[in-house]
Protein backbone atom coordinates (compact mmCIF):
# COMPACT_ATOMS: atom_id res chain seq x y z
CA UNK A 1 0.00 0.00 0.00
CA UNK A 2 2.88 2.35 0.76
CA UNK A 3 4.35 1.74 -2.68
CA UNK A 4 1.01 2.68 -4.23
CA UNK A 5 0.88 5.89 -2.20
CA UNK A 6 4.42 6.71 -3.26
CA UNK A 7 3.49 6.10 -6.90
CA UNK A 8 0.41 8.31 -6.50
CA UNK A 9 2.53 11.16 -5.09
CA UNK A 10 4.94 10.79 -7.99
CA UNK A 11 2.13 10.86 -10.56
CA UNK A 12 0.48 13.85 -8.86
CA UNK A 13 3.74 15.82 -9.05
CA UNK A 14 4.19 14.77 -12.66
CA UNK A 15 0.62 15.89 -13.47
CA UNK A 16 1.29 19.31 -11.94
CA UNK A 17 4.54 19.92 -13.79
CA UNK A 18 4.14 18.08 -17.10
CA UNK A 19 1.66 19.48 -19.61
CA UNK A 20 1.74 16.24 -21.62
CA UNK A 21 0.74 14.07 -18.63
CA UNK A 22 -1.39 11.05 -19.52
CA UNK A 23 -4.37 10.71 -17.09
CA UNK A 24 -4.71 6.99 -17.90
CA UNK A 25 -1.68 6.41 -15.66
CA UNK A 26 -3.78 7.65 -12.72
CA UNK A 27 -6.66 5.37 -13.73
CA UNK A 28 -4.34 2.37 -13.74
CA UNK A 29 -3.02 3.33 -10.32
CA UNK A 30 -6.54 3.75 -8.94
CA UNK A 31 -7.40 0.28 -10.27
CA UNK A 32 -4.41 -1.06 -8.33
CA UNK A 33 -5.69 0.72 -5.20
CA UNK A 34 -9.07 -0.95 -5.71
CA UNK A 35 -7.44 -4.37 -6.08
CA UNK A 36 -5.39 -3.81 -2.93
CA UNK A 37 -8.49 -2.78 -0.98
CA UNK A 38 -10.41 -5.82 -2.21
CA UNK A 39 -7.55 -8.17 -1.33
CA UNK A 40 -7.36 -6.62 2.11
CA UNK A 41 -11.12 -7.02 2.61
CA UNK A 42 -11.02 -10.64 1.40
CA UNK A 43 -8.16 -11.47 3.77
CA UNK A 44 -10.07 -9.94 6.69
CA UNK A 45 -13.22 -11.83 5.72
CA UNK A 46 -11.27 -15.09 5.48
CA UNK A 47 -9.67 -14.46 8.87
CA UNK A 48 -13.09 -13.86 10.44
CA UNK A 49 -14.42 -17.09 8.90
CA UNK A 50 -11.40 -19.00 10.22
CA UNK A 51 -11.93 -17.55 13.70
CA UNK A 52 -15.61 -18.57 13.61
CA UNK A 53 -14.61 -22.08 12.55
CA UNK A 54 -12.11 -22.30 15.42
CA UNK A 55 -14.80 -21.25 17.91
CA UNK A 56 -17.21 -23.84 16.49
CA UNK A 57 -14.56 -26.55 16.70
CA UNK A 58 -13.76 -25.58 20.29
CA UNK A 59 -17.45 -25.74 21.24
CA UNK A 60 -17.79 -29.16 19.60
CA UNK A 61 -14.67 -30.42 21.39
CA UNK A 62 -15.99 -29.15 24.74
CA UNK A 63 -19.33 -30.85 24.13
CA UNK A 64 -17.60 -34.08 23.15
CA UNK A 65 -15.39 -33.93 26.25
CA UNK A 66 -18.44 -33.52 28.49
CA UNK A 67 -20.13 -36.49 26.80
CA UNK A 68 -17.00 -38.60 27.23
CA UNK A 69 -16.77 -37.60 30.89
CA UNK A 70 -20.43 -38.52 31.45
CA UNK A 71 -19.93 -41.85 29.72
CA UNK A 72 -16.76 -42.54 31.72
CA UNK A 73 -18.63 -41.92 34.95
CA UNK A 74 -21.39 -44.24 33.84
CA UNK A 75 -18.88 -46.95 32.88
CA UNK A 76 -17.12 -46.59 36.22
CA UNK A 77 -20.43 -47.03 38.05
CA UNK A 78 -21.36 -50.02 35.91
CA UNK A 79 -17.96 -51.69 36.43
CA UNK A 80 -17.90 -51.38 40.24
CA UNK A 81 -17.86 -54.79 41.93
CA UNK A 82 -21.09 -55.95 43.49
CA UNK A 83 -21.41 -56.18 47.27
CA UNK A 84 -23.78 -58.37 49.28
CA UNK A 85 -26.16 -55.48 49.90
CA UNK A 86 -26.55 -54.80 46.19
CA UNK A 87 -29.32 -56.34 44.09
CA UNK A 88 -28.72 -59.28 41.79
CA UNK A 89 -26.77 -58.99 38.57
CA UNK A 90 -29.83 -58.94 36.32
CA UNK A 91 -31.44 -56.22 38.43
CA UNK A 92 -28.24 -54.15 38.25
CA UNK A 93 -28.09 -54.62 34.48
CA UNK A 94 -31.67 -53.41 34.14
CA UNK A 95 -30.95 -50.39 36.33
CA UNK A 96 -27.79 -49.64 34.36
CA UNK A 97 -29.71 -49.79 31.10
CA UNK A 98 -32.30 -47.39 32.48
CA UNK A 99 -29.53 -45.01 33.56
CA UNK A 100 -27.92 -45.29 30.13
CA UNK A 101 -31.22 -44.30 28.55
CA UNK A 102 -31.25 -41.16 30.72
CA UNK A 103 -27.63 -40.18 30.12
CA UNK A 104 -26.76 -37.20 27.90
CA UNK A 105 -24.57 -39.50 25.84
CA UNK A 106 -27.53 -41.71 24.97
CA UNK A 107 -29.69 -38.68 24.26
CA UNK A 108 -27.05 -37.27 21.92
CA UNK A 109 -26.69 -40.61 20.15
CA UNK A 110 -30.46 -40.93 19.82
CA UNK A 111 -30.75 -37.41 18.43
CA UNK A 112 -27.94 -38.02 15.97
CA UNK A 113 -29.45 -41.30 14.77
CA UNK A 114 -32.87 -39.66 14.37
CA UNK A 115 -31.35 -36.83 12.33
CA UNK A 116 -29.49 -39.36 10.18
CA UNK A 117 -32.66 -41.36 9.58
CA UNK A 118 -34.61 -38.19 8.72
CA UNK A 119 -31.91 -37.15 6.27
CA UNK A 120 -31.93 -40.60 4.66
CA UNK A 121 -35.72 -40.52 4.26
CA UNK A 122 -35.59 -36.99 2.84
CA UNK A 123 -32.89 -38.04 0.39
CA UNK A 124 -34.90 -41.07 -0.73
CA UNK A 125 -38.02 -38.95 -1.18
CA UNK A 126 -36.10 -36.39 -3.21
CA UNK A 127 -34.72 -39.15 -5.42
CA UNK A 128 -38.16 -40.64 -6.02
CA UNK A 129 -39.70 -37.22 -6.72
CA UNK A 130 -36.98 -36.33 -9.21
CA UNK A 131 -37.37 -39.73 -10.88
CA UNK A 132 -41.12 -39.23 -11.25
CA UNK A 133 -40.57 -35.68 -12.48
CA UNK A 134 -38.24 -36.90 -15.20
CA UNK A 135 -40.44 -39.96 -15.90
CA UNK A 136 -37.42 -42.24 -15.56
CA UNK A 137 -37.86 -44.59 -12.67
CA UNK A 138 -35.05 -47.11 -12.20
CA UNK A 139 -34.74 -49.74 -9.49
Amino acid sequence: MEALLSQLAFLANQALHDKNFDPSALEELLALFEQEAYASWAAEHQKAAADDAKVSIKDAEDHLQSLVADFSGFRRQADEPATEAEPSSSERDGDARQELGKSPCAAAASTASNKYADAAVASALATVKSAFASSKLQP
